[in-house]
C-alpha cells in the first residue's frame, strides 16, 4: 500500500462516516424531541423507525446508488443507521423521566430551560451515551460496507473491494486491520469525550 493512498482512503472514510454519525445524532435528537411535543408525530415516527431498522442496509445502499453520487452514499448510510438508534434512546430517556419530578417542577414554576437542564437531560443522558457508543460502531461497519458496494473514489471499502478483485490477500488483511484499528480508536475517543462531558456536568451541578 502506498502511504499517500492509505492516508487518503482512511481520511475520506473517517470524514464520510463521522459526518453521517453526527448528522444521524442531530436528526435523532430532533425527532426524539418532536415526539415529546406531539403524540401524533410520535405515532408517525415510530413505525418509520421500525421500517428503517427492518430493511437490509444493502437495499438502502443499492437504492441510494440510483439517486446520488457514490461519494455521498456512505454518509447517508451512516445517517440511516444512527438516527433510529439515537431517536429511540432519546424517546426512552424522556419517557423514563420521573413523573413526580415533572409535576413538582411545574408546580414550582420552573422555566422550560431549567426543566430541560435539570430534569430531562439527566434522564436522557444514560440512554443517549449507550446509543451513541452502539451506533458509532454500527455506522463504521455500515459505512465501510457502503464503500465496498458503491466503490467511491477514495475509501477503505473501495480498497477492500480492489484487493478482492485483484486477489491481493495481504492487502485485504491490511485494510481489514485498518478498519478494526480505526473503529477501536473512534470508540475510545468517544468514551473520552463522554467522560469529559459527564465530569463537566457534575462540576456545573
Amino acid at each position: 500500500m502506498q502511504s499517500a493512498d492509505f492516508y487518503l482512503s482512511c481520511g475520506y472514510s473517517l470524514l464520510r462516516i463521522l459526518l453521517g454519525f453526527l448528522l444521524g445524532i442531530a436528526l435523532g435528537i430532533i425527532l426524539g424531541s418532536v415526539t415529546k411535543v406531539s403524540k401524533w408525530l410520535k405515532e408517525f415516527i415510530s413505525p418509520l423507525l421500525t421500517i428503517i431498522r427492518a430493511t437490509p442496509i444493502a437495499s438502502f445502499i443499492i437504492l441510494l446508488m440510483v439517486w446520488m453520487n457514490r461519494d455521498y452514499i456512505p454518509v447517508f448510510t451512516s445517517v440511516l443507521i444512527v438516527t433510529p438508534i439515537v431517536c429511540s434512546s432519546f424517546i426512552a430517556g424522556i419517557e423514563q423521566t420521573d413523573r413526580n419530578l415533572i409535576e413538582m417542577t411545574t408546580a414550582f414554576g420552573l422555566s422550560r430551560k431549567n426543566k430541560v437542564k435539570k430534569l430531562y437531560i439527566p434522564s436522557v443522558l444514560p440512554y443517549f451515551s449507550s446509543a451513541t457508543a452502539t451506533s458509532l460502531g454500527m455506522a463504521w461497519k455500515a459505512g465501510t460496507a457502503a464503500e465496498v458496494i458503491c466503490n467511491p473514489h477514495f475509501g477503505i471499502g473501495s480498497r477492500l473491494y480492489d484487493s478482492k478483485i485483484y486477489l491481493e490477500v495481504p492487502k485485504l488483511f491490511a485494510w481489514t486491520i485498518a478498519v478494526v484499528a480505526l473503529s477501536f480508536l473512534l470508540e475510545k475517543l468517544l468514551g473520552l469525550v463522554a467522560l469529559k462531558i459527564n465530569k463537566r456536568r457534575q462540576t456545573d451541578d
